[in-house]
């Protein structure tokens, strides 16, 4: 509904991509991009970015990339990988740091995902560590970093210490961390209907309604 009234109702559009290492068509699909595999899930977000410039729907300046969680790991690298593409990105309650996540919280349950960074999987792995990958000389498009002190799944340092590096690099982003919520972020309707328009407000102040496609 958010979704709706605060975005496409003025007239923007809205792109859910279905990613490989997601659930939607099966348990092959979500493990044709697990550990080793995982760059293939960050290759489908940027084949599909790249096919919605390319159709016409948005320019680069118009293109926003939003998500969550695991989601959030993935924006993240959208950030690092392809920071070219995108106009502006949202990344929340965000794994970042992939060389100690499974220190910290639940981390050490999602290594069979992503892989143990103790072992010889961090071969594969320092290339989806978002944390690791920003560069002080690289121009990124502008970040919004949400999280939650009382995240009890993804601890909020992931997203603290990529702002922290990121500021210390001089990079411009931008950092709200909720006191409440756990890992969805908000513990009411009145914080969750505040964190949305955050969100919401900083991609349409960020993404040019008016850059030439």
């Amino acid at each position: 509904a958010t979704k709706g009234a605060a975005w496409m109702e003025r007239g923007a559009t809205y792109v859910l991509a279905n990613i490989r290492g997601g659930g939607e068509f099966g348990p092959a699909y979500h493990q044709a991009a697990v550990k080793e595999k995982r760059h293939k899930a960050y290759e489908d977000l940027i084949a599909v970015g790249e096919h919605v410039v390319e159709r016409g729907v948005a320019s680069r300046a118009q293109l926003g990339v939003m998500g969550g969680s695991n989601g959030g790991l993935l924006v993240g690298n959208m950030l690092t990988m392809r920071p070219d593409l995108w106009g502006a990105v949202v990344c929340q309650v965000p794994l970042l740091d992939m060389r100690r996540f499974h220190l910290l919280l639940a981390g050490a349950s999602w290594m069979g995902e992503y892989g143990n960074p103790d072992t010889d999987d961090w071969s594969f792995m320092q290339h989806f560590s978002a944390y690791h990958n920003v560069k002080q000389e690289v121009k990124y498009p502008r970040v919004l970093f949400q999280t939650s002190t009382r995240d009890d799944r993804v601890h909020p340092g992931h997203a603290r210490k990529m702002v922290a590096k990121m500021k210390a690099q001089g990079h411009d982003v931008v950092y709200y961390e909720n006191i409440e919520g756990g890992h969805g972020g908000a513990s009411t309707n009145r914080q969750r209907a505040f964190m949305n328009s955050l969100m919401w407000c900083f991609l349409w102040g960020e993404l040019d309604p008016s850059a030439s496609l």
